[in-house]
């Protein structure tokens, strides 16, 4: 992926949360645009203190190369944080 793909995401006005997948099945959730650095080859991602959300517990390092896709977070997700399955109908 371009670093200019994922910008896409961050300057959205008005800017809409998203997830970053990665080719080792790993996701990053960025909920505002302050909480993403992109480089030429990454991107940050900030993860909150899940006690004090408004202090940075650690950076996730994401290689531009490893970025498999980029989806919009629409409120749907799992208790893990991490989006639900879509299940497929069975006949």
């Amino acid at each position: 992926m371009r670093p200019e793909d994922v910008r896409e995401h961050v300057v959205k006005n008005p800017f809409e949360p998203f997830r970053i997948f990665m080719s080792d099945g790993a996701v990053f959730d960025v909920t505002h645009h302050d909480s993403c650095l992109i480089t030429r080859s990454a991107v940050y991602v900030v993860i909150p203190d899940p006690k004090n959300k408004w202090m940075v517990d650690r950076l996730a390092h994401c290689a531009l190369i490893h970025i498999t896709r980029i989806e919009p977070l629409n409120g749907h997700t799992a208790r893990n944080g991490h989006a639900s399955p879509k299940r497929r109908r069975t006949k």
